[in-house]
């Protein structure tokens, strides 16, 4: 029998024991869990899931498709770089450097052209290329250099992504009862988004306490 292993989280699923607590009986096979089952850590659906394996295969960013990088960033990109900058700074206790980053971020922010059409599909195809290309990349040239610190935000960030993924698949499929008597939490550390009653204890990605996510509010208009 086979185990499945959350990518964002690593909760691993062993048919063999099933989970008795949640009704789920030992043997019971992935296929037949049901398709709007949830990872019980993190709360991402089963397309974040993969096959345990036992090899490992170390593969070199030379052999890898490069991200097309060369193009002008808009203002509110440069406005999400520079305030991810911030709150590294932050994290690092350099904070003149984080005050100054966020200076930026709020300018670019002021010069940014607001959004005409929101596309779920459009942002789909847009991490799906991310995590196909970006981060398999990223990942090869951080661990080949070595670089612990580029690596440790490769990994996180590439969580994120996964359970962003997850969550905008959710959406597309369920619109706006997915929300429906429910909170939205942001980790302010990894950027780990969760969607549930309350903040989990731990975050599953960077694994901070619940302290450090902040629930995010509707806009009204």
């Amino acid at each position: 029998m086979k185990q499945m292993v959350c990518s964002i989280c690593t909760y691993t699923y062993d048919e063999a024991k099933g989970i008795p607590a949640a009704g789920i009986a030992p043997g019971t096979k992935w296929e037949d869990l049901p398709e709007d089952w949830k990872c019980p850590w993190c709360g991402a659906g089963k397309e974040a899931f993969h096959e345990k394996k036992n090899e490992s295969q170390t593969v070199t960013w030379k052999k890898l498709e490069k991200p097309h990088v060369e193009k002008e960033l808009s203002a509110m990109e440069m406005s999400i770089i520079c305030s991810n900058l911030s709150r590294g700074c932050e994290k690092q206790y350099l904070q003149d450097q984080a005050d100054a980053f966020k200076k930026l971020a709020d300018f670019f922010r002021s010069k940014a052209q607001p959004v005409k059409e929101a596309n779920v599909q459009k942002l789909l195809e847009l991490i799906e290329t991310d995590l196909t290309v970006g981060y398999p990349y990223g990942n090869a040239v951080a661990a080949e250099k070595p670089d612990r610190g580029a690596l440790r935000c490769q990994v996180w960030s590439e969580k994120v992504t996964r359970m962003l993924q997850s969550l905008l698949s959710r959406y597309e499929a369920e619109g706006e009862k997915m929300l429906e008597n429910t909170g939205v939490y942001v980790c302010t550390v990894c950027g780990f988004v969760y969607v549930g009653d309350s903040a989990p204890e731990l975050c599953p990605v960077c694994k901070v306490p619940s302290w450090k996510f902040e629930k995010m509010e509707r806009r009204t208009s």
